[in-house]
């Protein structure tokens, strides 16, 4: 285990949430289950079972800095990489691989984002295992995908291909998003898999793969490696980050590489990052409506999610299959089928209001 490190991404603003999660306090420092613990708490908890706690990082956007502090303050300030701009996940994991490569050039790392739910945490820790197994021995790219119970259009995709080593298969292709027709067919050709976004690699691996597929950003990050662990780091990498593209490791990295396998996995996987997937994780009552720490009486309604803070009672009358949620000063009410849309709603309430209310 002296050479497995982890990376929790934690710098995202979580859209999809709101009004829940704003650009102030996202998604990943709430406690959306009353359990007295946030998502990013959750998730740290997770992996430090698996990985030596002087081994996880948090990359974060400076914005979060207090937050991430103050949930977890085990963590000390030099494994809490704060990035200067949103640049998505390829400049966030080139920081992170190019920072690990200067302590431990050997280093096998997990990925993982901070807002994730594992309901069946012994059969994650079996994979994550296995994981570190595979890419230690094998120059793979290897990304967890998830066996998939529902036509999920709010998930990209991974087609598998021909087995590689048990549980372990080479990647035909990735698919996007898809719409509710689409995700049917990916469903039945059971060929298809979640994509969890969640990754394993050696440093080697992944260093090799930004420096064919991601020149632009990889170069950057090497003229400022003898910087890493030191006291510039942080002035370099606000620099690089001033140049870095905004782009994903799926785009830039996973779906162009050759060399690329999908563990496929059971744990009982949810990614929180919309309403949609938090009421499937949720306890329903008789008639499939789900509440999230609030009074309710409903009356003639089904398979609804109410989401609304504070002491409040909610009543409903006639209503089926939608989201109610209110936090702070908005109140969204949509059809649960909706909830895609949310990010243009957010883009409309900025527009029309400025940030009043994002």
């Amino acid at each position: 285990m002296e050479n497995r490190y982890c990376v929790i991404m934690s710098g995202g603003i979580g859209r999809r949430f709101w009004p829940f999660s704003r650009t102030s306090c996202p998604k990943q420092f709430l406690d959306f289950f009353g359990s007295g613990r946030t998502l990013l708490q959750m998730t740290y908890d997770r992996l430090s079972r698996i990985i030596p706690t002087d081994h996880i990082f948090i990359v974060t956007n400076e914005a979060y800095a207090a937050l991430t502090h103050e949930q977890l303050p085990e963590v000390p300030e030099e494994r809490i990489l704060l990035e200067s701009h949103r640049r998505n996940t390829a400049p966030c994991i080139a920081w992170a691989t190019y920072h690990i490569k200067a302590i431990d050039p050997d280093a096998v790392v997990l990925v993982a984002p901070s807002d994730h739910l594992i309901l069946r945490e012994d059969e994650f820790r079996r994979c994550i295992e296995g994981g570190f197994e595979f890419v230690a021995r094998h120059d793979k790219l290897l990304t967890l995908g998830i066996t998939p119970n529902r036509p999920e259009t709010g998930y990209g995709y991974i087609q598998v291909g021909e087995p590689y080593e048990k549980e372990v298969c080479s990647v035909k292709t990735f698919v996007e998003k898809p719409n509710y027709e689409m995700a049917c067919v990916l469903l039945e050709s059971g060929e298809f898999y979640w994509n969890s976004g969640m990754f394993l690699w050696s440093v080697r691996s992944i260093t090799r793969a930004l420096e064919r597929y991601l020149p632009n950003v990889s170069s950057l990050f090497e003229q400022i490696s003898d910087r890493m662990c030191t006291p510039d780091e942080k002035a370099a990498v606000d620099e690089a980050y001033n140049l870095c593209p905004v782009i994903s490791i799926d785009f830039g990295v996973m779906e162009k590489a050759d060399n690329v396998c999908v563990m496929c996995a059971d744990f009982g996987w949810s990614d929180i990052g919309t309403w949609g997937g938090l009421y499937d994780v949720s306890p329903k009552n008789a008639e499939g409506n789900v509440t999230q720490n609030c009074k309710t009486l409903m009356y003639d309604s089904r398979n609804n999610l109410v989401a609304v803070k504070g002491d409040k009672l909610v009543v409903i009358d006639g209503l089926s299959d939608f989201l109610v949620a209110e936090a702070d000063d908005v109140l969204l009410i949509c059809p649960k089928d909706n909830e895609q849309r949310i990010r243009q709603f957010v883009t409309d309430a900025r527009v029309k209001f400025d940030d009043k209310y994002i």
